[in-house]
């Protein structure tokens, strides 16, 4: 581990924030964290465009710059290429930068821009871009799981926090509160419970359950624990989404037609007394606005993604070929088949007290 000054205090401080949804609510606690350390600090984060509203508004921030993908046929020396970007946080007298993400490219990038201090793990080739380097566990050659938001709090502690808080917290906009409660109206002003489920994933396909097993845990909830239950995801899940509902019995709300985008998402999420998931970003929502989560693993491995949620049930079935972190399965997708629709209704009865004691878990899916 290199290390420059670890009692200096940044003045001018960016950090560059992970790309996906999940990674980017995991890092809430050390953006928090940083804060806490740095109170009179000018701290910019730069965000991709698909997870700025994740943050917005957070109030550890002054500033967000965003990174909007190239349009094609152009190169990267454009405006919004690596050069152009370069130029945009030279413009910015940063003297720290904070890199959440392992990537070589985002060291390269605050190196262009002249920023004095460079603090991240020294992965993927890149630790000569660095001032302070990191080391990552390992056991051997292999990398040893960390939870995602304690790897970035590992970040936090290097520059000098002392036991930081690991609670995910994201927050809304009063706007974005009252048009899910316009957009979901009676729904969550009577006594049913309102269950969300996210059928998709971005990572791929063996990330995702079956459409008829949410189509029948939804029946269920409908019929035997009287909920109202509407699902959600992004425009190209709307292959699955419309799978579940097509597979349902029962009425499900299509959120999807009122244009839910992450920013409202949060809001919807809030307004839930439960969440049905894969192992996606949805689930961090969930555990940031404190809204119980049934999580529903395939070829992850939950060892890099746990979040410490007292209210979070997470079912993965036990097979020999798994977790093997592909995103598609070369076999039979055996580690989704068998985890029965049985076992998550009961974690959903439980989460919402219908069934046995609150905070029991329900680890119901079927070994081989």
């Amino acid at each position: 581990m290199k290390n420059c000054d670890r009692d200096h205090l940044a003045e001018h401080l960016l950090v560059v924030m992970p790309s996906w949804v999940g990674d980017t609510v995991m890092a809430t606690p050390t953006l928090r964290s940083l804060r806490q350390q740095h109170p009179r600090a000018r701290i910019t984060a730069l965000v991709r465009n698909t997870v700025r509203s994740i943050l917005d508004p957070c109030p550890w921030l002054d500033r967000v710059i965003t990174i909007r993908p190239r349009r094609k046929g152009r190169t990267g020396s454009g405006r919004r290429g690596m050069f152009g970007l370069s130029r945009r946080l030279a413009a910015g007298n940063f003297d720290t930068a904070v890199l959440l993400p392992n990537s070589f490219r985002s060291a390269l990038l605050v190196r262009m821009a002249g920023i004095a201090r460079r603090v991240g793990y020294d992965r993927d080739g890149r630790g000569f871009l660095l001032t302070d380097r990191l080391l990552p566990r390992r056991q051997g050659r292999a990398f040893v799981p960390v939870p995602t938001h304690d790897y970035y709090l590992g970040l936090a502690r290097y520059l000098g926090a002392t036991d930081p808080d690991p609670t995910m917290q994201l927050f809304t906009r009063p706007e974005q509160d009252a048009k899910a409660l316009a957009i979901l109206g009676p729904t969550v002003l009577g006594d049913r419970p309102l269950i969300l489920i996210t059928p998709g994933a971005t990572y791929g396909d063996a990330k995702l359950w079956h459409a008829d097993r949410f189509a029948q845990v939804a029946d269920r909830c409908v019929r035997q624990l009287g909920a109202v239950v509407a699902v959600s995801g992004a425009p190209k899940e709307r292959r699955i989404i419309q799978a579940v509902i097509d597979a349902a019995c029962e009425p499900i709300v299509d959120l999807t037609r009122h244009g839910i985008d992450p920013s409202l998402l949060k809001s919807v999420v809030a307004l839930s007394r439960l969440l049905i998931t894969n192992d996606t970003g949805p689930r961090h929502i969930a555990a940031a606005m404190g809204v119980p989560v049934i999580t529903i693993f395939g070829p992850t491995d939950p060892a890099w993604t746990q979040i410490g949620f007292s209210d979070e049930r997470q079912l993965q079935a036990r097979v020999e070929c798994g977790p093997c972190q592909l995103k598609k399965c070369p076999l039979d997708h055996r580690c989704m088949d068998l985890i029965e629709a049985d076992s998550v209704f009961e974690a959903a009865a439980q989460l919402l007290g219908h069934v046995g004691k609150p905070g029991v878990a329900a680890m119901g899916a079927t070994e081989p």
